[in-house]
């Protein structure tokens, strides 16, 4: 059981992380990534809906026809969006006045689906949960670094924004590197966050090449260790 935990949590957060390995949910990815707060918002309401769809779509696998899977998954992933949305509106106004669209474009968001289709479908409500958090933690990450690289470089502070997802706590969490008029403006518009995103991927591709090089020479070094003996 701790071995499948674990592996569920090395997929969803590297190994087949759904933002840099998959690729998947790049639209609101690329969009909403212009400061640290934004992603870090649509990030949290990502895990919410993944965590509880999963939970309830394995939850109901096995009274579901398979002609018409696709489309209880869909009405059930809406109604898990709607629900955050509401919570959002209630909670965190501005940030919801900032994200709202793409909110609401979580229900078509392919990771969702996809963890549907290829694992909640087919495991048990806890796993199933499980891989949920594991790959909405995963595409977090992603998010809130891109967002604060973007940050940084196109405006020179970090965490810009926060009282509108924690409130007037979050006032206190911005840290300023640089005055607005130094920072570099490409970050912060839509090509900025393709050639983020373009970075981050190359960077785990090459931390990938790396170890399965380092691997590989370990058991060239043991198969040949064997041999002699």
């Amino acid at each position: 059981m701790l071995e499948k935990i674990f592996e569920i949590f090395k997929d969803g957060l590297w190994n087949k992380n759904p933002g840099l390995v998959q690729l998947l949910g790049l639209c609101p990815l690329l969009a909403v990534t212009s400061t640290a707060a934004n992603a870090l918002g649509l990030g949290i309401a990502t895990i919410a809906v993944l965590t509880v769809s999963n939970f309830l779509i394995s939850a109901v696998r096995n009274l579901l026809k398979a002609e018409v899977r696709i489309i209880i998954y869909v009405i059930i992933i809406a109604s898990v969006v709607t629900c955050v949305q509401l919570c959002m509106q209630a909670y965190t106004a501005e940030l919801y006045a900032t994200l709202g669209l793409y909110i609401s474009l979580i229900v078509t968001n392919c990771i969702i689906i996809a963890r549907a289709e290829i694992f909640a479908s087919r495991n048990s409500v806890f796993f199933s949960a499980l891989d949920g958090f594991a790959n909405g933690l995963g595409f977090t990450l992603v998010l809130l670094f891109i967002g604060g690289i973007r940050e940084i470089i196109g405006q020179g502070t970090l965490f810009s924004g926060m009282e509108q997802l924690i409130g007037e706590a979050g006032s206190s969490m911005k840290i300023t590197f640089f005055s607005a008029d130094k920072g570099l403006l490409i970050a912060i518009l839509p090509p900025g966050a393709f050639i983020t995103l373009g970075m981050l991927v190359a960077v785990k591709n090459y931390m990938d090449n790396r170890l399965f090089v380092k691997v590989t020479s370990k058991k060239r070094v043991a198969e040949t260790t064997i041999v002699n003996e």
